[in-house]
């Protein structure tokens, strides 16, 4: 079990339009390959203009696969070609749950399939 997160610094002045247009016609063709997000954030302080997004994957195998149908998706080719326009660069982080978090992370992530 592990989360991704991917951060991605935007030029300066798009965060707004980039959540927008997201909303609008990434979110909903990327929560039907991915599943909800583990969290969804832009930053309010320090390295500004960045957004931070975490997903939540059982396996490797299991990202891979899933970012594979994503990747294939016309919606969210579409949807990338206009999006890309405001990143200027991306980092992605696999992230293991400490031991003593592991249990509340499922906990979180059962809760959220349920909703």
């Amino acid at each position: 079990m592990f989360v991704e997160q991917r951060v991605y610094t935007l030029r300066p002045g798009t965060t707004s339009a980039f959540i927008d247009y997201y909303g609008e016609r990434g979110r909903a063709v990327q929560i039907a390959h991915l599943g909800n997000p583990v969290g969804y954030y832009f930053t309010e302080v320090g390295s500004l203009n960045q957004m931070v997004m975490n997903w939540y994957y059982a396996s490797l195998d299991e990202r891979a696969h899933k970012r594979q149908q994503l990747a294939s998706d016309p919606d969210w080719v579409a949807y990338l070609e206009h999006a890309r326009e405001c990143v200027t660069t991306q980092q992605t982080s696999i992230l293991k749950p400490a031991p003593f978090f592991t249990e509340q992370l499922q906990a979180y992530i059962s809760r959220r399939r349920n909703s």
